[in-house]
């Protein structure tokens, strides 16, 4: 397995390097070690010691990890390709002691949701894959989160049809996908109908599920039971890319909204939308769901060597910062709460 280690800080940030495109970030509880999904062709899963700040490719297809679990996954094809494997959104689910469940949003060779068991004892949890989940014809799957009674949700982003253009431009674009326990295909969920739904978050007591809009930069709080927005959260100055619980807080990331250094807000042209390669500041916003409002965790200016700031956790003490553009994961100290 290689073994991408830390490389060179940048002003504010430091780096652990060969961790391509890190798009979303959840921390193993109970370890000091993080999963990073790979937003590339065979970029897969990475695990990250957050003492030795090492990373190690965790997927690798050998037979130790594939275990799959027929029956509850009867239409799923077989495992993904490591050498395929894309992965986007995770989410994490405790399912008994030292026993977690891993999904995770895939586009290499298919489009599905991967599952996977983590196992914790020994020196590395064990990963082992368990089956899938293929998202319907046509539909590109973003984020995902799971209920304790197995139900599972996807959001996607821009639907046949719509492009990134229209939900800048405050046009619905994505909806959430459902797959209910029992069912045999995901269904929409009618109503969570945004600009760009992005990220994606259930409530701990499961009342409520959270989605990122992000042509409106902002959080949709929804009704589980009802499928009802009962509050929309807008960010003030960054666009929130993914959403999860870490350190008991709801927290959102993303880029600055108003980049001075790269011509303000992000213009859409032509329909066309740009493609924010020019290096923006980010922000990670700690938010209330209940009161709807917003406190700064962290911001930081543009850096030469990582743009594209998609998630943010806290684990070991400090923030983590995931991308979906950069060869590299960032991390800096934790500013005191307050």
């Amino acid at each position: 397995m290689a073994t991408p280690t830390a490389c060179e800080p940048g002003v504010r940030l430091n780096y652990i390097c060969g961790v391509e495109r890190p798009e979303d970030i959840v921390a193993l509880p109970g370890t000091h070690l993080i999963i990073t999904s790979g937003f590339a062709p065979g970029a897969g899963l990475k695990l990250v010691d957050t003492e030795k700040h090492r990373a190690t490719s965790w997927f690798t297809g050998t037979p130790d990890q594939i275990d799959p679990d027929r029956a509850t996954y009867p239409s799923c094809p077989g495992p993904v390709d490591p050498k395929l494997f894309n992965a986007r959104g995770l989410a994490l689910r405790r399912t008994g002691e030292g026993r977690w469940s891993l999904h995770v949003v895939n586009h290499g060779g298919r489009e599905s949701i991967e599952i996977f068991d983590i196992i914790l004892g020994g020196e590395t949890p064990r990963l082992v894959w368990r089956g899938c989940r293929m998202m319907p014809t046509g539909q590109v799957g973003n984020a995902v989160a799971t209920f304790a009674d197995g139900t599972l949700l996807v959001t996607v982003l821009t639907r046949p049809g719509t492009t990134i253009g229209d939900f800048m431009l405050g046009k619905p674009t994505g909806v959430v996908w459902q797959w209910r326990v029992g069912a045999d295909r995901f269904s929409e969920i009618r109503g969570t109908e945004l600009p760009g739904n992005n990220g994606l978050e259930v409530d701990p007591d499961e009342r409520h599920f959270y989605v990122v809009a992000f042509g409106w930069h902002a959080v949709v709080v929804f009704d589980r039971h009802r499928t009802k927005s009962v509050r929309t959260i807008v960010m003030p100055d960054f666009m929130p890319d993914n959403v999860h619980w870490t350190d008991d807080r709801l927290v959102a990331a993303g880029m600055r909204l108003d980049e001075p250094a790269c011509g303000g807000l992000r213009r859409v042209v032509n329909g066309e939308a740009d493609k924010m390669l020019c290096h923006r500041g980010y922000v990670a916003g700690a938010i209330d769901p209940v009161k709807g409002t917003v406190s700064t965790l962290a911001y930081g200016e543009p850096e030469a060597g990582f743009n594209g700031v998609s998630t943010a956790i806290v684990a070991g003490g400090a923030l983590w910062l995931g991308s979906y553009q950069a060869d590299r994961l960032a991390y800096r100290p934790l500013p005191k709460r307050e």
